[in-house]
């Protein structure tokens, strides 16, 4: 009597004849499969789903690729307009349009400012937000109604993002306000802020 076969077994003799169903078409259609769903398919059935689904996942991360790539690009864009827009200004005046302008038209900033203060303004805004305007630093995120009443004098302001901005000749905000409490949480990336205010540094200070 011979002895009978485990599965394991014929796994192992499948991988190592990876061809064998290759001459043998009508045992791959009689083959069948249970699924969760206690109905039971065809070898080839089930292949044609797992194509499929695969096929579905490449298209939704394609179409994802595609997203991300035309959001980079139109951001890049509105950057690059900023910045030929600051670097073309022939004032101060004009930089502080521009970039107002800028960020509430192109960017959808509900509430943009580019302030400048003397060295005794500045500190008592820090006194009275308790916030460090030094040079390099940005604060982002949701604060209490009375920190950002102070800067933007703006009731609907719920979050913000401030960048400051300091060389030898001038010290100046660049404070970014949006009506949405989580627009800016504080752990965003800042990449693209610290751009335009090293951009703006450079402009200042020529």
């Amino acid at each position: 009597m011979n002895e009978k076969m485990k599965p394991k077994d014929v796994e192992i003799f499948l991988l190592d004849n990876l061809d064998f169903f290759e001459s043998r078409e009508s045992l791959v259609s009689e083959l069948k499969f249970k699924h969760s769903t206690s109905s039971a398919s065809s070898i080839l059935e089930r292949q044609v789903k797992k194509l499929r689904d695969e096929h579905k996942s490449l298209i939704n991360m394609l179409s994802s690729f595609i997203e991300t790539a035309s959001v980079n690009e139109d951001l890049f864009n509105k950057s690059k307009n900023l910045t030929l827009k600051i670097l073309g200004s022939r004032s101060k005046e004009e930089v502080i349009l521009s970039v107002q302008e800028s960020f509430q038209k192109d960017f959808k900033v509900d509430n943009a400012i580019l302030a400048f203060y003397k060295n005794d303004e500045i500190e008592a805004l820090e006194k009275k937000t308790g916030f460090s305007f030094h040079k390099g630093s940005i604060h982002c995120g949701s604060f209490s109604k009375e920190k950002m009443n102070i800067l933007f004098d703006d009731q609907k302001v719920s979050s913000m993002v401030v960048a400051a901005i300091i060389n030898e000749k001038e010290i100046c905000l660049l404070m970014l306000g949006s009506y949405d409490r989580t627009k800016y949480l504080g752990d965003e990336d800042t990449t693209f802020i610290e751009y335009i205010r090293d951009i703006l540094e450079k402009k200042l200070a020529a």
